[in-house]
């Protein structure tokens, strides 16, 4: 069986596990449905809201897990082969987490509705295994700077979606590894993440606006 053959397999598997509506879970197992409540959103921050710091956490963890451990699997898949990668091959290691994504935003479960993508997207990311990793774990820590000054997860959280292409480019740069040639789709796929991120989050972005979107999670009731 081929590289890309493998890769095709591992698509839909990827976008099945990230249909998983797990804030519904653990919502559902707490006697709230986060889809009546707070801002009706299956999210890890909409959870929190609702139950608290550590439900939040919780939701946070299964929702990057199930968008690193299928992309995990095709970096693995990848670089086993040994093979010089085409653009081609980027293009299904990428559409592996990219289903993922479409999973979590449009869940099989629900109706094709779903959460916002942040913590799947970034579970992606830290997965493109080395060509994306730094630049997540970098856009982490400015995730942690902006909700630190701000309080405000939707804004950290689109501020994190905008930096990143741009902090992929220059670690790439860095790392003397071209951003075009063969490797335009880790460009393009960034690109695209950050843009599904920040048109999910539309409504956060009218109330910030506003100035009446909520602020950090809170404590359990």
């Amino acid at each position: 069986m081929t590289i890309a053959q493998q890769l095709l397999i591992l698509i839909p598997i990827a976008y099945v596990l990230g249909s998983i509506p797990f804030g519904l879970i653990v919502g559902l197992a707490n006697g709230i449905d986060p889809r009546k409540a707070g801002s009706g959103n299956i999210g890890a921050t909409n959870i929190g809201r609702l139950l608290g710091g550590r439900f939040f956490a919780i939701v946070f963890t299964l929702d990057f897990l199930k968008g690193l451990l299928p992309t995990l699997a095709a970096s693995w898949l990848v670089h086993r082969s040994g093979d010089t990668l085409l653009w081609s091959i980027y293009l299904l290691w990428l559409a592996v987490g990219f289903a993922a994504i479409l999973g979590h935003m449009f869940s099989l479960f629900l109706g094709f509705k779903g959460g916002k993508g942040v913590a799947t997207s970034t579970g992606v990311l830290v997965g493109v295994f080395p060509d994306y990793t730094l630049a997540a774990i970098a856009v982490v820590v400015v995730w942690g700077i902006f909700f630190a000054a701000s309080r405000t997860v939707s804004l950290a959280s689109i501020v994190g979606a905008v930096a990143f292409p741009i902090v992929y480019v220059a670690v790439s740069l860095l790392r003397g590894q071209p951003v075009l040639g063969e490797r335009w789709p880790l460009l393009a796929f960034c690109v695209l993440v950050a843009l599904m991120v920040v048109w999910k989050h539309r409504g956060n972005i009218a109330r910030l606006r506003a100035g009446t979107e909520p602020k950090t999670v809170g404590s359990r009731r």
